[in-house]
């Protein structure tokens, strides 16, 4: 390397050489492999409560590996027989409605009362990066250091299914593990809220009040699905605000008809801030899990969300199945620019790719 010091010039100046940088990496570091368990080791884990084996058994569920998922498939059917056990309860509302800090709260209550809680929040991807905050455990600061607490945020990474999926996976390992009680965090109001519905036995809505017109932005599906609706935020100058959503979230469900469950969803309010109303919350729940269980509703819905996602894996497969396909990969591209070009229409297009897809299918 060049330095000015070496010109003609400055002959008459001695600089001395520099001593040699160390490396930046220690020499006499090992790099550590994380050791390989067999599906015996991970299920004998799980079932002893060994949440570090927990976590690496979900990354398995998480991985997109074809190997990673024949192991976690191989897990999870045997933890099967020691799942279903727990209180699978769904969590929604508008952002801002405070759903991580009544996660918080609820959670904090069922601990107390000596309960093993699973929080799996659902994260929402960005569209552009593909990258998630995967923050929620920041906002439940309580159970973040409980023993008895395990959270997992899980990112949407774009395919709401895939991770819907994993999600319903991921609850029969945390029963496996002992965990009695189970929260799955939706990203806000939206489509996943239909995903999560149809994997937990009490779907709870979160909502405020001081908005506006307080049944404005709530959709239709969402409110039929709530099985319970929650006002946050009731205390201070906030109660009275909170007393009358109350009163119009208990009109509007009047006009729905009785849902399945035979259950009329009740309207509660509490703060999940400073833990008013927590109990009365509970004991809403426990009713409903009660009276589901005496007429029967609460097996079969049971059995209708493992048929449905049967099926869902299904379609999974099968799209990824179709989409993974190498001719197919490289006639989309060709099909896409001839429907762009109005030389062929969309559903022609479309056609055409699944006849050349069942041609191959067929041949192999």
């Amino acid at each position: 390397m060049k330095h000015p010091e070496d010109d003609p010039q400055y002959q008459g100046l001695k600089v001395n050489k520099g001593i040699p940088q160390p490396p930046s990496v220690n020499p006499q570091l090992k790099k550590r492999s994380r050791r390989q368990y067999t599906v015996d080791e991970y299920v004998d884990g799980i079932l002893s409560g060994n949440i570090p084996m927990l976590s690496q058994a979900v990354t398995l569920v998480e991985s997109a590996n074809p190997e990673h998922q024949d192991v976690a498939q191989a897990i999870i059917e045997k933890c099967l027989p020691h799942s279903g056990k727990s209180i699978r309860v769904g969590i929604t509302g508008v952002p801002g409605a405070g759903k991580s800090t009544s996660i918080d709260a609820f959670g904090m209550y069922l601990i107390k009362q000596g309960h093993k809680l699973a929080v799996l929040a659902i994260d929402p991807s960005s569209e552009r990066s593909k990258g998630s905050i995967l923050g929620d455990k920041t906002r439940m600061e309580k159970l973040a250091v409980e023993k008895n607490a395990f959270i997992r945020p899980s990112p949407s990474a774009g395919s709401l299914g895939g991770v819907a999926r994993k999600t319903r996976e991921t609850i029969i390992l945390c029963e496996a593990a002992g965990f009695n009680y189970v929260f799955v965090e939706t990203v806000g109001v939206g489509q996943s809220e239909t995903a999560v519905h149809s994997m937990v036995d009490f779907f709870l809505l979160i909502q405020l009040a001081g908005t506006g017109d307080e049944l404005q932005g709530i959709k239709r599906g969402i409110m039929e699905m709530a099985d319970g609706i929650v006002i946050n935020k009731a205390d201070g100058d906030n109660i009275e605000k909170a007393k009358m959503a109350q009163r119009h979230f208990k009109n509007a469900l009047h006009l729905y008809p009785l849902p399945e469950s035979g259950w009329t969803p009740e309207v509660l309010t509490y703060s999940g801030y400073y833990g008013i109303g927590i109990e009365e919350v509970w004991d809403m729940i426990h009713r409903y899990i009660d009276f589901v269980k005496q007429n029967g509703y609460f097996e079969r819905r049971r059995n209708e969300q493992s048929k449905y996602w049967m099926y869902e894996t299904i379609n999974e497969r099968l799209k990824n199945d179709f989409y993974r396909d190498e001719e197919i990969e490289k006639l989309l591209p060709r099909l896409e620019e001839e429907v762009l070009s109005a030389r062929k229409s969309s559903f022609v297009a479309a056609n055409q790719a699944l006849q050349q897809y069942y041609r191959r299918r067929n041949k192999i």
